[in-house]
């Protein structure tokens, strides 16, 4: 086998691209991001970004196999852990609900017969 088939993601709040390559064998990670183009779709795409396969942060020389998915990702706006902890503050969840009563359903005794 001399090549494979890939494919590059990278996701904005409005945009996603996806692009599907096949590379030699033995392309890493950076080279298949570079091979993508992903900044002439994404003109304000920060050169910092970590990038994964299949949801696993990997470094950049990590060599790319058939079918992976190679992915880019953003900075989280905030740190979910502490959006938890304001939430719990005000009696929110991230679900939007308070509580746990407002998931319980109340049930009434069935009549006798």
């Amino acid at each position: 086998m001399t090549s494979v088939t890939i494919s590059v993601v990278y996701a904005e709040a409005a945009r996603q691209t996806q692009v599907s390559l096949e590379v030699p064998v033995g392309t890493t990670v950076a080279e298949a991001i570079a091979l993508a183009q992903l900044a002439h779709r994404h003109p304000d795409l920060p050169s910092d970004l970590s990038m994964g396969v299949w949801g696993r942060e990997v470094s950049a020389d990590t060599p790319v196999a058939m079918g992976d998915r190679v992915e880019l990702y953003r900075p989280l706006p905030q740190d979910p852990k502490e959006t938890r902890r304001a939430l719990a503050r005000q009696g929110r969840s991230m679900g939007g609900a308070v509580g746990m009563k407002s998931r319980m359903t109340v049930r009434r005794p069935r009549a006798k017969r």
